[in-house]
């Protein structure tokens, strides 16, 4: 008992830093009654994607709960359409990617694809490149921030959305599988490159290997997840939290951050260097950058527009 009230010690206190009770010029989220979501105002309902959007959050929530969010080509094209759509919206300044029911995604819709595979389609052979690799490319172009929810299981491709994403919120009873070795394929969806990043070459080479469940609690020791939430019905609101804070802060200099990282890594120190000097002379010159350095000097908090 006393070692199970510390382990939830040190679990809630991870969570201090990423999720705080209030967050600075964030405002109090629109609720709506759109079924039982609980999704916010100015939300579209598909079959497949739910989209939100509320003081300046986007939530697409995956829809198949009966297949655990599983990948049809419906919900790849759905998603890749709206995290297009998001990612031009000025109005949205940062997002979260969450699934309904037992699942946040289980990977790739097996059942289709096999249908496809016994009626000689070759679009089982085409689906990486015609929609993983765009989608993903989306997800981590993303210039704002961008949080998984992830309430249940993470498998295959729905660990590489998940992985691609620059927070990852899970549920205590959440997980995450490297599943495509149990099916005789490699890696996609980004994994080669996200997975070695978040755990290291020779831990991501197991994981990828072994293809063995990771509990939440695991995923959180070796990296994988940002916080674990002890109860599932809290993950969404506490990656919305964490949404709203990112919303009100300095989001054109959140893109701008991504870029450089994202440089960096296939970069030599030379050329990140350079990279930088370029993406600071176009901060400096931002609304967001005057107006913080002069509230800094009149000793108030600063609101950010995103520009």
């Amino acid at each position: 008992m006393l070692r199970d009230a510390r382990r939830a010690k040190r679990r809630d206190a991870s969570l201090g830093p990423i999720l705080p009770h209030a967050a600075p010029n964030a405002q109090p989220r629109g609720r709506g009654s759109v079924g039982e979501s609980g999704l916010g105002r100015d939300a579209d309902v598909s079959d497949v994607l739910l989209v939100e959007r509320a003081d300046g959050v986007a939530t697409l929530t995956m829809n198949r709960p009966e297949s655990m969010n599983s990948l049809s080509v419906e919900l790849k094209e759905a998603l890749l359409d709206a995290a297009r759509d998001v990612a031009g919206d000025p109005t949205v300044r940062a997002v979260v990617l969450a699934g309904t029911g037992r699942g946040f995604c289980v990977g790739q819709d097996l059942r289709e694809h096999v249908a496809l595979l016994e009626a000689n389609d070759p679009a089982p052979l085409s689906t990486v490149t015609e929609h993983y690799n765009p989608l993903l490319l989306t997800l981590a172009r993303m210039p704002k921030p961008l949080i998984a929810a992830v309430n249940g299981m993470a498998a295959g491709a729905g660990a590489g959305l998940a992985f691609a994403c620059d927070f990852r919120i899970a549920a205590k009873s959440a997980g995450f599988l490297i599943a495509f070795a149990n099916v005789g394929l490699t890696l996609d969806s980004g994994v080669s490159w996200t997975l070695p990043r978040l755990v290291g070459a020779a831990r991501a080479t197991a994981l990828a290997l072994l293809a063995e469940p990771i509990t939440a609690e695991a995923a959180l020791e070796m990296g994988l997840v940002n916080a674990v939430v002890e109860e599932t019905d809290r993950v969404l609101p506490a990656a919305q939290e964490l949404a709203s804070r990112l919303a009100a802060g300095p989001t054109a200099a959140y893109a701008a951050i991504k870029q450089s990282l994202a440089f960096a890594a296939t970069a030599d120190f030379a050329s990140a260097l350079a990279k930088e000097g370029e993406l600071q002379s176009a901060m400096g010159r931002t609304e967001d950058h005057r107006n913080a350095t002069a509230a800094f000097v009149a000793k108030q908090k600063p609101t950010f527009e995103g520009r």
